[in-house]
């Protein structure tokens, strides 16, 4: 899942190309770790002014991992090995 706040619409419809918008600026897919990898360089690249939230699988105690970038709402800290977030 990617979620991008303040996205230009030509960046929203550069990611619709790997993923399905479900929402404006919530995005959903299964991608290969390097298709991610290349999707989320080319998100924060693009998405200067804005912010973007990505939450994948991973092998984890949690299941999954989370990557920020940019002005969210939200902070993601680490707790002893578990991923919470703190609203701001």
């Amino acid at each position: 899942m990617l979620v991008v706040e303040r996205a230009s619409p030509s960046l929203r419809g550069h990611i619709t190309r790997w993923m399905l918008e479900v929402r404006a600026g919530v995005f959903v897919g299964t991608l290969s770790p390097r298709v991610r990898e290349l999707l989320w360089q080319a998100v924060c690249a693009r998405n200067a002014g804005g912010g973007c939230v990505l939450v994948h699988a991973a092998q984890n105690e949690q299941g999954f991992a989370i990557l920020t970038h940019g002005d969210t709402s939200r902070t993601v800290i680490d707790i002893e090995g578990l991923t919470l977030v703190r609203k701001a």
